[in-house]
């Protein structure tokens, strides 16, 4: 999942970046309203992180702007405020979940995997294609039932394209899916996590083809049986 921070505390900002990066998440870090709208604008982020008490204005201004555009991403809060009509307001608001600080790690990426479950985005917790399933609560993948190891970079590029099923992901799509902003991306970078990837699934006898589409991106069919 691409997950965007808004928090102006830099070092919690850090160390929620670092907790989210170990578990596989593409991380962006915004410290105050006016990066979070231009990182939203440029990305369509799976969850926001939302701190409400911003150095340039509340964080509920940017939770209406998300809603206001029909973002379906998801939000939950992240902040010190924990009185009852404080939380009602934000859920009332639009968001998914809210936590309080401080909270522990274990409560973070519980909250985010629980909201990547949910109906919206994808029905039962998993993209999947002939015998290739990608839970993503867990971030585990699997072929033919078996678990399989991947690292976390083939594995966001797996994750873009089966959500992509069947459908071309354009290049400039797949870089934002798989690198956060500030990420320095090499030209064949993309292709070289690919051709990883390949080698991966045609190693455990995944189902599946990736297409190249030279010039525009790429494509995950299921491999046609004989």
């Amino acid at each position: 999942m691409r997950v965007l921070i808004v928090e102006d505390n830099a070092r919690l900002a850090a160390l929620m970046s670092k907790l989210l990066l170990d578990n596989g998440q593409v991380v962006d870090v915004t410290g105050n309203v006016e990066e979070a709208r231009a990182a939203l604008c440029l990305v369509d982020y799976d969850v926001v992180l939302l701190d409400l008490s911003l150095p340039d204005g509340d964080g509920r201004d940017i939770l209406n702007s998300i809603r206001q555009n029909q973002s379906k991403a998801f939000v939950l809060v992240v902040t010190a405020r924990g009185d009852v009509v404080d939380r009602v307001n934000v859920l009332n608001a639009g968001a998914d979940d809210y936590i309080v600080k401080p909270f522990s790690d274990d409560e973070l990426v519980a909250r985010i995997r629980a909201v990547g479950r949910r109906p919206h985005q994808i029905r039962d917790g998993a993209l999947s294609a002939g015998n290739v399933r990608l839970d993503t609560g867990s971030l585990t993948l699997s072929v033919a039932g078996r678990t399989v190891a991947i690292p976390r970079r083939e594995l966001s590029v797996l994750s873009a394209l089966l959500s992509q099923q069947g459908r071309v992901l354009r290049r400039e799509k797949l870089d934002k899916a798989v690198y956060s902003l500030d990420s320095e991306v090499t030209d064949n970078a993309v292709e070289a996590a690919i051709s990883r990837l390949r080698r991966r699934l045609d190693a455990e006898g995944a189902t599946v083809d990736i297409i190249a589409m030279r010039g525009i991106g790429y494509i995950l069919t299921e491999r046609a049986s004989c």
